[in-house]
């Protein structure tokens, strides 16, 4: 068996996360501690009180599933004996949740790597006023095939890219408003099945992000980085690198990127993975793996439960 561990973006949150694990392991407990200290901010509060409203701000959301999913990495590995070092031969992470990863691969510190995410949220939310940008799903339509609607709302003034390439026949757009609404209207003239508008509050993973991507660079240069001693597959390139300036430099793109991940995919089959395990929050990613590859045997790990199954068969 062949392990790669994989963690959730931005979408995966819900008020409750944590919770669970918090009372009943001191591991977790820990983990949720020390990133409130980080950002000097009762963020577990928020993850496991809500208001629902608090939690999906941009600069809660990210660090907070980050620290979901590194709770359960933590017990894995303290309380179940299971060194992701050992077992891992890739880890990847679906936009915020390549930090989620590079910290479960030791490339930062889970304090720094919740700093990076709160500045990375708050800067993506700055980077565009307001109701200029956003998001859509295209559903039926390759990454090949969607370029034409994209070229079809993209005019001079209004940007519009594939800003994730998540699976065959899901791609989802970004960029200004007026793109995306046109995007949506008429997706079904270029053989989309439906074009759905995401509840984000900014154009993420295009161009519109740039001003974001220099805070981004401003930022790691105040963060101790190591080398991943786990590959670590980046987004915008679909393959796996574990010198940290690389990685820095990766995340960096990633702000303004493509998030690659159904060609992630495509390489985790390539490399004879046999079993995906989604560390976290959700289960996006594991159903994405089961869908594109039959094979795999995908499973997703956030409840007591499901932490104890894996630590017994793994």
């Amino acid at each position: 068996m062949k392990y790669a561990f994989v963690f959730p973006g931005q979408g995966s949150q819900f008020v409750g996360m944590g919770k669970e694990l918090a009372q009943n392991f001191a591991t977790a407990r820990d983990v949720f501690q020390e990133v409130n200290d980080a950002l000097e901010q009762d963020l577990f509060k928020i993850m496991t009180e809500g208001p629902d409203a608090e939690l999906t701000m941009t600069a809660n959301t990210q660090p907070a599933l980050m620290a979901f999913s590194m709770a359960v990495v933590r017990v894995l590995e303290k309380d179940f004996g299971i060194n992701l070092k050992e077992k891992a031969a890739f880890v990847a992470g679906h936009s915020l949740g390549e930090y989620s990863a590079a910290c479960a691969a030791d490339v930062f510190s889970l304090s720094d790597t919740a700093k990076l995410l709160r500045i990375r949220g708050q800067a993506m939310q700055n980077a565009v006023p307001v109701g200029k940008g956003g998001m859509a799903a295209v559903i039926g339509l390759s990454y090949k095939d969607v370029g034409a609607l994209v070229e079809a709302c993209t005019n001079g003034k209004d940007i519009c890219v594939a800003a994730n390439d998540n699976s065959d026949g899901q791609v989802v757009l970004s960029g200004a408003t007026a793109a995306i609404d046109r995007a949506i209207e008429i997706a079904p003239e270029f053989g989309a099945k439906k074009c759905i508008k995401l509840a984000v509050s900014a154009p993420f993973h295009s161009p519109m992000m740039a001003p974001a991507a220099d805070v981004m660079a401003r930022a790691f240069m105040e963060v101790e980085a190591h080398d991943a001693q786990i590959p670590l597959i980046a987004n915008v390139l679909a393959e796996p690198i574990s010198e940290h300036k690389e990685i820095i430099k990766h995340l960096i793109e990633q702000v303004t990127g493509t998030v690659r991940w159904r060609e992630t995919m495509n390489y985790l089959q390539e490399q004879n993975v046999t079993d995906l395990v989604e560390l976290g929050a959700g289960r996006v990613l594991s159903g994405i793996a089961k869908r594109s590859n039959k094979e795999m045997n995908a499973v997703s790990v956030g409840s007591v439960a499901e932490i104890e199954e894996l630590a017994n068969n793994i």
